[in-house]
């Protein structure tokens, strides 16, 4: 038995709406036009939003490991990241949607790599809009030691190489900025400062620059398929982080795929890949 096993079926139930002023700020932070009633995949990442009062905030940003009550375990790795998620869409959220998710922790698991120890906590969230399942998400966090002063800033500085587009069928180019960043974290209430604070990022956690939110990046990809097939086409989504995206950095959204399957991805401009992701069509 594991230290954190008693961890595991933890739950969090949280409540909320998607009111009409929620989802201006969404379509807004994406310089997109407000439908008038359904909303494009990717607007749950924005609900039900963490409400850790400010005194138990973290070095970091995010709720203090030992805050009281915390829906976390106390994992004494000091950096934590959003790694990946696999998202399976059953209905699309409707502005006025009573919303209610449901996380629980499915799965912790320590494992040793070149970076040193790494402990990766699952998380199973269900949101349901007026009593009905919408989406069901399989989150990954990644816990990681300390960054020593020593550490080179990741990512590394960009290559001679260039990102070729050729094989793939749709194509966007974004340059996530910082008004981007302030907005996005803004929506999700997402204290953690490698988005916003540049001298901790390089400083304390080794960043070349502040860091793009794996979820925005993610929410670009599906406004992707959005563009080319109509919004609420996925049945599925997974994403998985690969590199950081650095603000200011030009990215390169792509997609590709046969039939109802779908290769998707993030690429800095050198061709470095920042996320890899699939979809499956309704």
């Amino acid at each position: 038995m594991s230290d954190w096993d008693t961890w595991i079926g933890r739950e969090l139930r949280q409540e909320g709406q998607l009111d009409p002023a929620l989802a201006r700020r969404w379509c807004a932070t994406f310089d997109l036009p407000v439908p008038s009633v359904e909303m494009p995949q990717g607007i749950h990442l924005c609900l039900c939003t963490p409400e850790t009062p400010t005194e138990l905030l973290g070095e970091d940003g995010h709720p203090a490991r030992n805050a009281p009550g915390s829906f976390l375990p106390p994992i004494p790795l000091p950096r934590r990241m959003w790694a990946a998620s696999a998202m399976t869409f059953h209905r699309p959220l409707r502005m006025g949607d009573a919303i209610a998710r449901t996380s629980t922790i499915a799965a912790i698991t320590e494992k040793s790599g070149g970076s040193g120890t790494l402990v990766f906590v699952e998380l199973d969230h269900r949101t349901g809009a007026n009593g009905a399942l919408a989406v069901e998400e399989r989150q990954t966090l990644v816990y990681r030691a300390v960054a020593t002063p020593d550490v080179p800033l990741s990512p590394p500085e960009a290559g001679e190489g260039a990102f070729d587009r050729s094989d793939w069928d749709a194509h966007r180019v974004v340059v996530p900025d910082e008004r981007s960043l302030f907005r996005y974290s803004a929506l999700t209430f997402n204290t953690h400062r490698i988005h916003y604070d540049a001298p901790y990022a390089r400083d304390v956690e080794r960043y070349r620059g502040l860091v793009v939110h794996g979820p925005l990046t993610a929410s670009l990809l599906l406004q992707l398929a959005g563009a080319q097939f109509g919004n609420n086409r996925l049945a599925r989504f997974a994403f998985r982080g690969v590199s950081p995206a650095i603000v200011g950095e030009l990215l390169h959204l792509v997609m590709r795929g046969g039939g109802d399957s779908l290769e998707m991805g993030a690429f800095a401009a050198d061709g470095r890949q920042v996320m890899k992701a699939d979809a499956i069509l309704r």
